[in-house]
């Protein structure tokens, strides 16, 4: 059963609807994946979980770092995630 419950490593997060896997195996394959399925991951992430949950796996700095590869997988999401970013990015939060 998907949940929303993303602190319970057991759990099957809800945005992995497709893709039915546990928390704590999402975790693992965020870190130590090929670069690739780390890049279509974090881009699932970005594209199918609410903004607020997205920071339970990943950071603002990890997103921006490797915009580049996930921002074509993002689809209708882009511009959201490019707003936020570029938000943060001027405020001096992230970047250089």
């Amino acid at each position: 059963m998907l949940s929303t419950d993303l602190d319970a490593p057991d759990a099957i997060p809800y945005f992995l609807w497709d893709e039915p896997m546990t928390v704590a195996e999402f975790r693992q394959r965020l870190k130590t994946a090929a670069a690739a399925e780390q890049t279509r991951l974090l881009a699932k992430l970005l594209r199918e979980a609410r903004d607020t949950d997205v920071w339970h796996f990943t950071s603002p700095a990890e997103v921006y770092q490797r915009w580049s590869a996930v921002a074509p997988q993002l689809g209708r999401r882009r511009g959201f995630w490019e707003f936020l970013l570029g938000c943060w990015e001027k405020e001096g939060l992230i970047g250089k």
